[in-house]
């Protein structure tokens, strides 16, 4: 009896792993864990959660020092994104996550939204720096900025950042434009320039630096200017989605509902951008926007229907493939100007900007190139704040067999002519010596 109960808790929890891993038909994350430094943050970052729980994501709260969690059991992962909102722990589950459980979670395709402040500890920093992104090593510095600060902070130390320096990305923060600045307040990130994965959503004013703000510098910041970065996300090659914020005061309810006026302005927002910022960039951390597919890829001569296995040179041929993009609930046509095909051995012999219609069909033809080998059809589409698009489909080209060439071939009628009128000329004189004296 025994046994078999151990044997239907092991069907049971395969059978759970196995429905919430991510699906790619739907690829929006919907199982998430959260893992909260205190009980207290789910209230008071409630506005946040409860506008992924509206869109249906099912949220898992979990707080740092709980033993049992873990992201996968029986070689499956529970859940297909992850929200650090633990900056101050250096050991998670007292050691049952581990810094290379997180990075495999990611590897393995999965989203993560990392939130830091002041108290960052070596275990979010490392995390943060294994995805491109470096935190200021000064422990007690912060951002400062004495001209784009929030005037309710005009008496302060002006690290209540009033920032409007976003990122100019529609598929990142969605169509309508943010019109309120956002309130920011946190400790500053610089993005690895060896990394090409990484892009600033938000970045710091000119005027920023990084400093202690309760006592005077004694030496140049380390980090000033727009090369600070307040928010950053990172889009790794297997398309799995990172969100860094330096603070984590920037999701909470009260940065949401506060309004803001930022200094030098005379206009007072009744609510800050934060609310409409978070709902945007977790709608594209998570999948709600941004993801591609490609269907149908196939290929024929002209005029044919049929793929063939192998191709002639000078062929004519047609290439089609349909491209969607995922809104959320379902597949829609992906509309874009700059997809291009490769015919490709080597390098490309070919390079083709596909033509398109209304309903997300690609298509374009060429001719084959006059030389035989192993030949690819090759798209690697990359386009920002998009998932990556990487076709190859392998196929041979042979040249002409003995018995496909011209017997008699235009450019050649002069030679033609001149074999022949050699001919003639020979026979005319023959006769003409033979029998004429």
């Amino acid at each position: 009896m025994a046994k078999l109960s151990f044997f239907c808790f092991i069907i049971f929890s395969l059978f759970i792993s196995f429905s919430t891993a991510f699906n790619p038909e739907k690829p929006t994350d919907r199982r998430i864990l959260v893992i909260l430094d205190d009980a207290s943050l789910k209230s008071s970052h409630s506005i946040f959660f409860n506008s992924l729980k509206s869109r249906g994501y099912d949220l898992d709260f979990k707080l740092s020092d709980d033993r049992k969690i873990a992201l996968q059991r029986y070689g499956n992962y529970l859940y297909d994104g992850l929200v650090l909102f633990s900056p101050s722990v250096d050991s998670i589950g007292e050691g049952s996550l581990k810094l290379n459980d997180v990075l495999e979670f990611v590897d393995s395709g999965h989203d993560l939204i990392v939130a830091a402040n002041a108290n960052a500890s070596d275990f979010i920093r490392n995390v943060a720096s294994e995805c491109g992104v470096d935190f200021e090593d000064d422990t007690s510095a912060m951002v400062i900025d004495h001209t784009s600060y929030s005037v309710s902070e005009i008496e302060g130390d002006h690290t209540l950042i009033a920032s409007d320096h976003f990122i100019k990305s529609d598929v990142i923060l969605g169509e309508e434009k943010i019109q309120a600045p956002l309130l920011f307040r946190g400790i500053a990130h610089s993005v690895n320039a060896a990394s090409s994965l990484v892009l600033k959503v938000l970045s710091a004013s000119p005027a920023a630096y990084s400093a202690n703000p309760s006592s005077k510098l004694s030496s140049p910041p380390a980090l000033t200017g727009t090369s600070i970065s307040l928010v950053s996300v990172v889009q790794a090659r297997n398309n799995a989605r990172v969100l860094i914020s330096g603070s984590l005061d920037m999701f909470s309810d009260r940065f949401l509902r506060s309004s803001v006026q930022k200094a030098g302005t005379s206009h007072t927002y009744e609510k800050s951008g934060n609310e409409q910022f978070l709902a945007e960039i977790s709608k594209w951390i998570f999948h709600e926007r941004g993801h591609l597919k490609a269907v149908n890829v196939r290929h024929h001569k002209v005029g044919e229907t049929n793929e063939p296995s192998i191709y002639r040179i000078n062929d004519d041929l047609e290439y089609f493939v349909e491209i969607y993009e995922w809104s959320g609930t379902s597949w829609e046509p992906y509309v874009a100007d700059d997809v291009q095909l490769q015919f490709y051995m080597m390098s490309p012999y070919v390079l083709k900007t596909l033509s398109k219609d209304k309903r997300g069909l690609y298509h374009t033809s060429f001719k084959v190139p006059d030389i035989y080998g192993v030949f690819q059809f090759k798209i690697e589409y990359q386009r920002l704040g998009y998932t990556s698009l990487s076709l190859a489909k392998q196929i041979p080209v042979r040249p002409y067999k003995h018995n496909e060439y011209e017997r008699f071939i235009p450019v050649a009628f002069p030679y033609y002519g001149a074999s022949f009128s050699t001919m003639g000329a020979f026979f005319i004189f023959s006769v003409l010596y033979l029998y004429h004296k």
